[in-house]
């Protein structure tokens, strides 16, 4: 009998954020918290090696332009990274940039074996939803299953924790 292995993957950013200010911890961090803690999995970070401004509009610069070129960054994974490798079931957490994922987000799908694998991609934004992220997802993640995702304002996962956990449990158990 096998069993699922789950894994909680997020890119997030700290510093100044949209409709925040300036945090410590990113608003997708805490999103992906919550839904680690929910579903009892390891939790892994994607992180830019290097790492993109403070400020929101000198990242925001360079993150358009990474999208431009459809650039893939150079990453570091930090955290559980064997309970990643044995998982079957990830659940893959980002903000929302410009309608799509990050960049370093497609470095990291791009980089794996995903067959046998399930992808539930979660993100936090300030108006459009999951966009069209899980199609992208499907596309770079070869061989993944993209099923159903989670879209939750950033607002409201840096500022209301009540909220964002009813979010995630209300998800988990579809």
């Amino acid at each position: 009998m096998t069993t699922d292995m789950t894994a909680v993957v997020y890119f997030s950013r700290a510093g100044e954020n949209y409709g925040v200010g300036t945090v410590r911890t990113g608003n997708t961090a805490k999103l992906a918290e919550a839904i680690a803690q929910a579903a009892g999995a390891p939790i892994v970070e994607i992180t830019r090696d290097e790492a993109y401004p403070a400020g929101y509009d000198e990242t925001t610069a360079e993150a358009q332009q990474e999208q431009r070129t459809n650039a893939r960054p150079r990453i570091t994974l930090k955290g559980d990274i064997d309970a990643l490798d044995k998982a079957t079931t990830i659940y893959l957490g980002y903000p929302m940039w410009w309608g799509d994922a990050p960049m370093p987000v497609y470095t990291f799908l791009e980089g794996r074996d995903w067959n046998g694998k399930t992808i539930y991609p979660f993100c936090t934004h300030e108006g459009s939803g999951l966009g069209g992220t899980p199609g992208n997802i499907a596309k770079a993640a070869h061989g993944a299953k993209v099923e159903n995702g989670l879209a939750v304002r950033g607002t409201t996962a840096q500022q209301d924790a009540d909220a964002t956990r009813h979010a995630v449990d209300s998800w988990l158990a579809q």
